[in-house]
């Protein structure tokens, strides 16, 4: 998704641009390098903070804590930051800080979740092997057997012989296609929340959130 055409600093004197929240989102963290301001936590002071906390600030590259205004070195349009801080008040229901981390993550990205296209679980065996007749499945032993094999004498032998198995998995996992698009599916229902609230809010002045989203559960559609 490409956004080259600006927008211009003196919005409110000139026809605002209308954009999809996901393309609004891309502008303001891609573009105008608009940086995620995540509230302290009431539980922490300056001089203590909780080890979540200082985790959620090195998650992600570009996101700072309760400091300036401006990204360094420009000036960061006015819309962009109310973008931003619209990200940053996601609620604890749709993922807070988390959620508002990965939601700018992305858009500074220029990127949508993957929720795993055409993935399909497929039976794999889990041990491989090769030799000069080519590539083949391993087995292991599973257990034992005796049975009698013709031989010498009217009863014949008793032989031991190995039980083999080729062990098998799903590869991708079902579970790891339902995280990710369980992922997709978070990502979109808080894009949600932010498209509504910048459109309630109208605190924007060159900008005009549309109510165009990206495409709810497009595994569906791809069936």
């Amino acid at each position: 998704m490409t956004l080259h055409r600006p927008i211009s600093r003196a919005g409110a004197r000139s026809a605002k641009r209308a954009l999809g929240v996901q393309a609004a989102l891309e502008w303001a963290f891609r573009i105008e390098k608009a940086q995620l301001e995540l509230p302290m936590p009431p539980d922490v002071t300056e001089e203590g903070f909780g080890l979540e906390y200082v985790l959620l600030q090195r998650a992600v590259l570009g996101c700072k804590i309760d400091g300036g205004q401006h990204k360094i070195g420009g000036y960061t349009h006015e819309d962009a930051e109310v973008i931003a801080a619209t990200v940053a008040g996601i609620p604890d229901s749709l993922g807070g800080k988390r959620m508002a981390i990965r939601v700018a993550e992305l858009a500074r990205a220029g990127l949508t979740p993957d929720w795993m296209p055409g993935a399909v679980p497929r039976c794999v065996p889990t041990i491989v092997k090769q030799n000069q007749h080519g590539t083949h499945a391993g087995t292991v032993v599973v257990g034992t057997e005796r049975i009698r094999v013709r031989g010498p004498g009217a009863r014949g032998t008793w032989k031991t012989i190995d039980i083999l198995a080729c062990p098998v998995t799903f590869s991708p996992h079902p579970q790891q296609i339902e995280a990710a698009r369980r992922g997709y599916d978070d990502w979109w229902q808080a894009l949600g929340w932010v498209r509504e609230g910048l459109i309630v809010g109208g605190m924007l002045r060159a900008v005009e959130v549309t109510m165009a989203m990206p495409k709810a559960r497009p595994w569906e559609g791809s069936r």
